[in-house]
């Protein structure tokens, strides 16, 4: 029984009032709120082995480490990875993608060669790319989505050719919900002899992810955005890709001798994770995951469906309020535009009722261009999020219409 009440006693910032009213936290894929076990487990770090990892022999290091490589086996089981050294820790999905941007397209694209996108994608899903295309004079192709919010296949399909070396698409949409085709996108991809990064940031929190079952080549997500702490990210890589990869930054841990006249590097993935990590923040998100999988992904995605049903149905209650995607498949991301009202107004409207919304373009200004416009809010649901919050949000959301009744009439 997947019981909401239950799971929100172990959150506990979800326990205070703002402005006097029970906190509606509505903000979560911009980030996620914590459960006690994953605070608990940083603090314990801290406490107990607060060490530097793979340099020391003392007890306190030895036991750091043991945490940290523990957290890497965890994460491999997590989305199915065929070994642990296909798992690079970063600082978030924004690190992995510039990674796999300067690494392999900096290494292995010759001028000429295309990489494909979506209109869908986050600024951390297209800069990177941008970066490669003036540096090896590539081209940067944008496939396009319909009316509902998904990315056109055939449109896809003709895309592809010969010349596409790299495909990176979202799994799922940060502004829409939508959530991707992104096996079938993969398939076609390999068919064309092209690699496939995947922008995970949106779904591991949400949905099941078997990245050998994608076949995908690339993975990226984020820590912060699946109830961990912020600073850690996670790049999954095929071995045979990260093998061929130069590192991404030098420095200590990632070598195996250094001398004033060469340097050889670490084996993978070592050679990936310059410097000092976040050690406490990459046992935190083991911890995170743990919890995440102790509840059931399935039973998290069946929940948040339903809650999405019911917050759309809702939101019908005010005409004035256009739901930016009607796309098929979507994932627990509601993204409005209210007749009348600027978003920023709107997100502070609710704020006073104690109500946590994000306001404004999300990181995906072309796809607000696209879509004809400047800013919009968006609700994005999690685990603990119940029915009685969405009820509070669409008061809210009437409170507005209170407000700004001259504007909107």
């Amino acid at each position: 029984m997947y019981n909401v009440e239950e799971i929100r006693k172990d959150f506990p910032v979800l326990r205070q009032m703002i402005h006097g009213k029970p906190l509606v936290y509505f903000d979560n894929a911009a980030t996620t709120q914590k459960p006690q076990c994953v605070l608990d487990v940083i603090l314990k770090y801290y406490q107990e082995d607060n060490a530097n990892i793979h340099r020391g022999v003392h007890t306190l290091s030895e036991r750091a480490t043991r945490k940290y490589e523990e957290a890497r086996e965890c994460i491999q089981k997590f989305i199915h990875a065929k070994c642990k050294y296909e798992i690079i820790f970063t600082k978030g999905t924004t690190e992995s993608i510039n990674l796999v941007a300067h690494s392999y397209g900096g290494s292995q694209l010759q001028p000429g060669d295309e990489i494909i996108i979506s209109h869908m994608e986050h600024h951390s899903n297209i800069v990177p790319w941008q970066f490669l295309c003036e540096q090896k004079k590539c081209i940067l192709k944008v496939i396009p989505i319909n009316s509902r919010g998904e990315i056109l296949l055939e449109d896809y399909k003709n895309s592809l050719s010969s010349k596409t070396k790299i495909v990176s698409i979202t799994h799922i949409s940060n502004v829409l919900g939508s959530v991707n085709p992104i096996k079938e996108m993969i398939a076609l991809a390999h068919e064309r002899g092209a690699i496939f990064l995947v922008d995970g940031a949106q779904a591991p929190a949400h949905t099941r992810i078997d990245v050998q079952d994608l076949n995908c080549d690339f993975y990226a997500f984020s820590s912060h955005k699946m109830l961990g702490p912020t600073g850690v990210g996670v790049l999954y890589g095929k071995e045979k890709y990260l093998e061929i990869m130069p590192p991404y930054q030098g420095g200590g841990s990632m070598i195996r001798q250094v001398s004033f006249e060469k340097t050889t590097y670490a084996d993978l993935p070592y050679k990936f994770e310059a410097g000092t990590q976040a050690i406490a923040g990459v046992i935190g998100l083991a911890e995170a995951v743990r919890y995440l999988t102790a509840l059931g992904l399935e039973n998290i995605e069946n929940y948040e469906k339903k809650l999405l049903s019911y917050i759309e149905n809702k939101i019908l209650e005010i005409p004035e309020i256009t739901v930016l995607s009607q796309a098929l498949k979507k994932s627990s991301i509601l993204s409005f535009v209210y007749k009348g009202v600027h978003a920023h107004d709107i997100a502070t409207i609710l704020d006073h009722e104690g109500i946590a919304i994000r306001a404004g373009h999300h990181c995906a200004m072309p796809l607000m261009s696209h879509l004809g416009v400047d800013a919009s809010c968006r609700a994005s649901l999690a685990l603990y999020n119940t029915q009685d919050e969405v009820d509070s949000f669409v008061e809210g959301l009437k409170k507005v219409k209170e407000v700004f009744k001259s504007v909107i009439t």
